[in-house]
C-alpha cells in the first residue's frame, strides 16, 4: 500500500507540474512566475523550499547527537535569513524588477562582478541540491523495503522532479509548494501527535531532552566555543541571502508588500515547524533506546524513517512519507530551477550567447536545468557527507563572495566596482587558504573570509579608483524606475545603463 501511495503521489505531482506549464508563455513566466504570486503562495514557496531533506532527516539527526547547539545554522540561521531578507532586502530588490540576483551585481557594479557572483551562486547549489537528491534515494530505498537501491532511487527522484520543473518552471514550483506545504504541516503535526502517545506525551520528551542537556543552545566557555558558534550561525543567516531561490520568491510576488510579508511569514513558519522533526527523532530514542542508539552510530539519518516504518501502522507511514516526499520534492525543484536560471541569464546570455530571443532563452533555461540536474546527481552519488553537512557547507562560498557586495551595494552609497571586486577577491582567497592550509577549530574559514570580504569592500571603495570605472552620475533609482517601466512596455528598455564592462 505504501509503495502504491508513493507512486500515486508522484503522478499527481507531475500532473500539477504539467498543468502549471499552461501558464508559462515566456522566459519571465518560467523564471519568476510573471511576478503574479499572491501572499499565500509566496509564503508557501518560502516555507516549502527550505523545509527539505535537511530539515526532516538532517537537522533531526544532528539534534539527537549534538543537541540544540548543533543546529544553530539551521533552523536558527536559516529562518533568520528569510526574515532578514524580507525586512531589509525584499523591498529594495523588488523595485528593481530583475530576473535574477546576478542582474543586481551587473547593474550596481559591472559585468565582471556579475560573472564572479553568478559562478559562486551556481556552485553553492551543488551541495544543497545534492542533499535533496540523496534524500529522495533514501526515501525510495526505505519505502520499497530495499527493493530499490538508494542510488537507483536518486536517479528516479531526480528524473521526476526535473520532468515537472522543466515544463512549468516557477509556476510549477509555486503551485506544488502550496499543495506540499499543506501536506507537510498536516502530516508532521499528525505524526507528532501519534508518536507523543507512544512516549507518554510531549512533556516527557522535552523533560528527558532537557535532562540530557540537549536543549542547551548557547555555548559554555570562552571565545574558543563562541567563535565557531557565531560562524555556523552567520553561514546560513547571511550566506543564504544572496541566493537565487530567495530572490525568486521575493521578485515573483505580485507586489512589494507581498514580497516582504511572504518572506517574513515563510521564515517564521519554517522556524516553528523545524522543531517537529527534532521532536520526532528524539522521541525515537525513548521508544526503542537500544535500536536507535545503534542507528545513531551507523547512520543517524535513518532514525526517523526507521521509527515510522517499525513502530507505526501503515496509515501513519503513508502520512509521514507523504509529508517527507512533499518536503524533499518542493525543495528539490526550487533548488534545481534557481541555479539554472542564474546560469542562463548571467553567464550564458551575457557572455556566450548574447543574441538569444525570448523563445531561445526559455529553451536554454530548460536545457540548463537538465544539465545541472545531471551534475548534482553525480555529486550525490559520489558524496560521503551527511545531508545536514552538505547543506551547511553550501552557503560558505556565497557568504564570503556575494553577501558583502550585495549588502554594501544596497546600503552604502560609496560602495563601488573596485570595492566589490576586492571584497570578492579577499573573501574567496582568505576562505580558500584557511580551508586548505590552516583549518582552525576556533576560527571557521568562512567567518574569516566574511570579515576580509568586508575589509576589502571598505578599503577598495575608499582608495583611489584604479579598477573599474567610477559610479556614473545618474542616480541608481533612475535606472530602476526606467527598467521597471520598460517591463510594462511604458518606455523602451534602458541601454546598458549602469552596466560597465
Amino acid at each position: 500500500m505504501l509503495v502504491w501511495f508513493v507512486v500515486l503521489y508522484l503522478l499527481v505531482s507531475i500532473g500539477i507540474g504539467l498543468y502549471a506549464a499552461t501558464r508559462v508563455h515566456n522566459a519571465r513566466d518560467f523564471a519568476v512566475a510573471g511576478r503574479h504570486l499572491p501572499l499565500p503562495i509566496v509564503t508557501a514557496t518560502v516555507f516549502a523550499t527550505w523545509f527539505g531533506a535537511e530539515t526532516v532527516l538532517g537537522i533531526s539527526a544532528t539534534f539527537v547527537k549534538e543537541g540544540m547547539g548543533g543546529v544553530v545554522a539551521d533552523p536558527f540561521g536559516a529562518s533568520l535569513c528569510l526574515i532578514f531578507a524580507g525586512l531589509f532586502f525584499a523591498n529594495k530588490l523588488y523595485r528593481m524588477n530583475l530576473l535574477t540576483i546576478g542582474d543586481y551585481y551587473r547593474i550596481r557594479y559591472n559585468r565582471a562582478v556579475e560573472l564572479i557572483a553568478a559562478v559562486c551562486i551556481v556552485i553553492s547549489y551543488l551541495g544543497w541540491v545534492s542533499a535533496q537528491i540523496m534524500a529522495l534515494g533514501l526515501v525510495f530505498n526505505v519505502v520499497s523495503g530495499g527493493a530499490v537501491s538508494q542510488e537507483m532511487g536518486m536517479v528516479i527522484g531526480a528524473a521526476i522532479v526535473l520532468t515537472y520543473t522543466t515544463f512549468g518552471g516557477m509556476w510549477s514550483v509555486a503551485l506544488l509548494d502550496f499543495v506540499q506545504m499543506t501536506v507537510i504541516m498536516c502530516g508532521m503535526l499528525f505524526i507528532a501527535w501519534f508518536v507523543s502517545g507512544m512516549t507518554g506525551g510531549v512533556g516527557v520528551v522535552v523533560a528527558h531532552a532537557e535532562a540530557a542537556g540537549k536543549l542547551n543552545f548557547f555555548p559554555r566557555g570562552d571565545y574558543t566555543h563562541w567563535v565557531p558558534f557565531i560562524g555556523a550561525w552567520l553561514t546560513m543567516m547571511l550566506g543564504s541571502i544572496p541566493q537565487q531561490d530567495v530572490f525568486q520568491r521575493i521578485t515573483a510576488a505580485r507586489n512589494e508588500k507581498t514580497a516582504v510579508r511572504g518572506s517574513v511569514l515563510g521564515g517564521s513558519l519554517y522556524f516553528v515547524f523545524a522543531f517537529v522533526p527534532m521532536f520526532l527523532a528524539y522521541s525515537a530514542t525513548l521508544v526503542d533506546p537500544k535500536l536507535f542508539s545503534e542507528l545513531l552510530e551507523q547512520d543517524s539519518q535513518l532514525v526517523l524513517p526507521t521509527l515510522i516504518m517499525q513502530h507505526t501502522p501503515v496509515f501513519a507511514q503513508v502520512i509521514f512519507f507523504g509529508a517527507l516526499l512533499s518536503a524533499i520534492m518542493s525543495c528539490s525543484s526550487a533548488t534545481l530551477l534557481a541555479p539554472s536560471v542564474a546560469f542562463t541569464e548571467n553567464i550564458l546570455k551575457h557572455f556566450i550567447l548574447k543574441d538569444m530571443t525570448d523563445r531561445q532563452f526559455l529553451l536554454a533555461m530548460r536545457i540548463t536545468l537538465w544539465c545541472f540536474g545531471a551534475v548534482v546527481l553525480g555529486v550525490a552519488l559520489n558524496s560521503e557527507l551527511s545531508i545536514f553537512k552538505m547543506v551547511e557547507s553550501a552557503y560558505k562560498i556565497t557568504l564570503v563572495a556575494a553577501f558583502t557586495p550585495l549588502a554594501f551595494g544596497l546600503y552604502w552609497k560609496r560602495a563601488n566596482t573596485q570595492g566589490a571586486l576586492m571584497a570578492m577577491l579577499f573573501g574567496l582567497l582568505t576562505w580558500g587558504l584557511c580551508e586548505v592550509f590552516e583549518p582552525s577549530e576556533v576560527w571557521p574559514p568562512q567567518l574569516v573570509g566574511l570579515l576580509m570580504s568586508m575589509a576589502g569592500m571598505v578599503a577598495g571603495s575608499l582608495l583611489p579608483n584604479v579598477i573599474g570605472k567610477p559610479l556614473p552620475q545618474e542616480p541608481e533609482h533612475a535606472y530602476m524606475h526606467h527598467h521597471a517601466a520598460s517591463q510594462t512596455e511604458h518606455v523602451p528598455a534602458p541601454h546598458n545603463v549602469h552596466q560597465r564592462d
